[in-house]
């Protein structure tokens, strides 16, 4: 593609790459610039203007991004997205529902690294998305990009070697459809229903509404591993969410305990992830069980959330995975703290 300044009369054909004000109007930028438009350039007593002419094999912007973007995500029903139509060399990948982003993160770096002039944005992997959040943007910073470029982007966008487009990026939708939350109490006996149901399990439900789940049930027993254990063994969700009334300080400690007793295996205590490090991750038969940190109070975002939202599309969650989580697993500071990470010593219940 060649770039720069043209005298008006070789500019027919050519791509306006900065808008012009004419007569209190504007010629934009991007516009491919016809005999009206040189006359009015003309009469407005411009001489030369500058422009973007593509080669005989350069793509131009908008088709370039509507490629990319279908190499990507070949079937976007499937993949739970919807992709826009071209715009300025752009086209959004739209999530269709609620979800966690899956992708294939070395073929997208490879995509970013055939042409500069060929990007891709995308958010986190795993990021948790609602209907309508952006999952990523193809931009094609040029008006044009060279056709072999574009199509060795688009090869490793398909992201299969063997020349099936499976495409490299998708939304992972929710699978489990219900959770029971058992809550444990401390000392004065248990707390009636109307009780329970306190600012901190309406955050826990705000979390399964986002992932189309039901709380299905809210249990509460005291803080006893055997009564816990009942419980655990008792829960007819699909997933079941624990909420001690005292923070699990040890892979001994009630919680994990408990879960053990009633037939279950403790996979993972503790994660590298600030607020909720106090999280613990098990197996009750097919069924996930997480003991969630006492953060999970809030409704503000805690290592939980990349737990559950996960579990609940249907993607293992292993122990090394959530090692790894601690990179990037330092979150902003939330209010409900007891004390901020610097100062004084807290209660553990908030992590």
């Amino acid at each position: 593609m060649k770039f720069g300044p043209v005298p008006l009369s070789q500019a027919e054909g050519a791509i306006l790459a900065h808008s012009v004000a004419l007569d209190g109007k504007r010629l934009r930028k991007g516009v491919t610039l016809e005999p009206a438009h040189l006359a009015a350039l003309a009469a407005a007593g411009l001489e030369t203007v500058i422009v973007a002419r593509p080669g005989a094999t350069d793509v131009h912007e908008n088709d370039a991004a509507a490629r990319l973007a279908a190499a990507l995500v070949p079937d976007p029903a499937a993949a739970g997205l919807r992709l826009t139509a071209p715009f300025t060399g752009r086209v959004n990948l739209i999530a269709t529902g609620p979800g966690v982003v899956v992708m294939d993160a070395p073929a997208l770096v490879a995509v970013n690294g055939v042409d500069p002039m060929i990007t891709l944005a995308t958010v986190p992997p795993f990021q948790q998305m609602a209907a309508g959040g952006m999952v990523a943007t193809v931009k094609i910073i040029s008006y044009a990009v060279a056709q072999a470029h574009l199509e060795r982007a688009c090869a490793f966008g398909a992201g299969d070697g063997a020349g099936n487009s499976t495409g490299t990026i998708r939304l992972a939708r929710p699978v489990l459809r219900s959770a029971t939350l058992i809550v444990t109490e401390i000392g004065g006996g248990l707390q009636s229903s109307e009780a329970t149901a306190d600012k901190g399990q309406n955050a826990i439900k705000a979390r399964l509404d986002a992932l189309d789940m039901v709380l299905d049930d809210v249990v509460a027993v005291p803080h006893r591993t055997a009564e816990l254990a009942q419980a655990i063994a008792a829960a007819g969700g699909d997933l079941v969410l624990i909420l001690t009334g005292s923070a699990t300080s040890d892979i001994d400690d009630v919680g994990p305990a408990a879960l053990r007793q009633a037939g279950g295996q403790v996979e993972r205590f503790g994660m590298p992830v600030d607020p909720g490090n106090l999280l613990f991750l098990g197996q009750l038969g097919a069924r996930v069980v997480i003991g969630l940190p006492g953060c999970a109070r809030s409704p503000a975002l805690n290592g939980a959330d990349w737990v559950l939202s996960r579990i609940a599309c249907g993607l293992p969650v292993s122990g090394p995975d959530i090692a790894a989580m601690g990179i990037g697993g330092l979150l902003k500071e939330i209010p409900t703290r007891p004390m901020p990470r610097a100062g004084r010593k807290r209660d553990k219940s908030a992590r």
